[in-house]
């Protein structure tokens, strides 16, 4: 069988899989490049991400504060961003006559706000410079030589003297890089919502605030918006503790109790003062009609309601019972949490190869020479808001400028 023969093969056309074969041809136009994609189409994530717009990046500039995002792999990108972060890509789409715009919470997106925009670029982009696609050929096995390695494909044999791979967590590829040596950690989900069915949150749904939110029993807290969903709680404060907890939560078997503080910054001692303040300049209004502390007049009733406040009581006849479980139901309110769900479609996992056998300047292995990787494939993952997509980018970049050399 005849072996078609590469300069630089990238297996996975996903964000960092183009992204390397991109910039490795624009630094060196004569090499010959192609991207094998097991699926029919290409850049699947690209397309359903930030809801269809693609979240491209994020507006965070200083590279220590960037890393901070990355749950794993956060002391291994300082270097990396050093030399290739958020400024850097918008440029790079800028010079593809692609803008971006900042929306306020710090997320980019094209503006355009469409995930179409991103994938033109990267298709028209292989097209300008002569890589090739190639769809529905997956990786069978691999093997080095030589002259670099050697590839068995549904499509036949290739070979290719240097070889990324940007497959995310395809688990047969997993099983081919333990057999070459390498150490991977297993991967579980991050990023996902909480199910929690619970009569104070039902029939909430759409409902948002700033909320201090944390995890009993473990270490993992966040103060961030949450959003009361029809399955539980989502937003930045639930989506942060799953990036952070992902292993822990793991092995809670995602069964476990959060404890969620309505009014951040005031415990529930300091509460109860206000309670009482309350008691005395409101006391003949009923408890439950007018919400205070800034609570949608739906969460404020049902929290008075958990706390055993009939509707018809004044803030005058509450007891020294009522004020002090209403204090702990507005400062700690306690949630079961029964399973997880995956946040939209965009699943991300924590796990990859070991950080420690890759070589973070160029994202080359340390144990075979001319084999690189980039994007998920590594035990690298962030919370959400674009910075997965800036380490695509990063891995991507580096690695084509190392694989571009000689």
């Amino acid at each position: 069988m005849n072996t078609s023969a590469y300069d630089i093969l990238i297996v996975g056309g996903g964000a960092a899989g183009f992204f390397a074969a991109i910039n490795a041809a624009e630094f060196n136009p004569k090499l010959r490049i192609a991207i094998l994609e097991r699926g029919k189409e290409v850049l699947q994530k690209v397309k359903i991400s930030g809801g269809g717009r693609c979240n491209v990046t994020h507006a965070e500039f200083l590279p220590k504060e960037l890393s901070k995002k990355y749950p794993r792999g956060e002391k291994e990108l300082i270097g990396p961003f050093h030399n290739f972060m958020t400024g850097d890509s918008i440029a790079w789409f800028a010079e593809k006559g692609i803008e971006l715009k900042t929306e306020e919470d710090g997320r980019m997106f094209p503006v355009t706000d469409d995930s179409q925009t991103i994938i033109d670029c990267f298709t028209k982009s292989c097209r300008r410079l002569g890589i090739e696609i190639l769809t529905k050929t997956s990786l069978q096995n691999l093997q080095q030589e030589e002259e670099g390695w050697k590839l068995k494909t549904s499509q036949g044999n290739f070979s290719a003297k240097k070889l990324l791979l940007a497959t995310g967590s395809n688990s047969r590829i997993w099983q081919l890089l333990e057999k070459l040596g390498y150490d991977m950690v297993e991967a579980v989900p991050s990023l996902f919502t909480f199910n929690i069915q619970d009569d104070r949150i039902d029939g909430l749904a759409g409902v948002a605030r700033e909320a201090e939110v944390r995890v009993q029993q473990t270490k993992l807290q966040s103060s961030e918006p949450l959003l009361i969903t029809h399955w539980g709680m989502s937003g930045p404060a639930i989506l942060k503790l799953s990036a952070w907890g992902a292993r822990e939560l793991h092995r809670l078997k995602y069964q476990f109790q959060i404890e969620v503080n309505w009014i951040p910054g005031m415990e529930a001692d300091g509460m109860l003062e206000k309670l009482k303040e309350l008691k005395i300049a409101h006391s003949r209004q009923f408890v439950p009609s007018r919400p205070q502390f800034d609570l949608s007049k739906r969460l404020w009733q049902k929290l008075v309601s958990a706390a055993n406040i009939p509707e018809k009581t004044n803030w005058a006849d509450l007891n020294k019972n009522q004020l002090q479980s209403l204090a702990e139901e507005l400062t700690a309110s306690v949630f079961q949490v029964n399973g997880k769900s995956t946040f939209k479609e965009e699943f991300v996992t924590a796990g990859g190869i070991d950080l420690k056998q890759v070589n973070f300047k160029t994202f080359e292995s340390k144990i075979h020479p001319n084999l690189f990787f980039a994007g998920e494939i590594l035990n690298i993952d962030a919370i959400t808001g674009g910075f997965n997509f800036q380490n695509a980018w990063t891995g991507g970049f580096l690695a084509a400028k190392a694989m571009a050399k000689n």
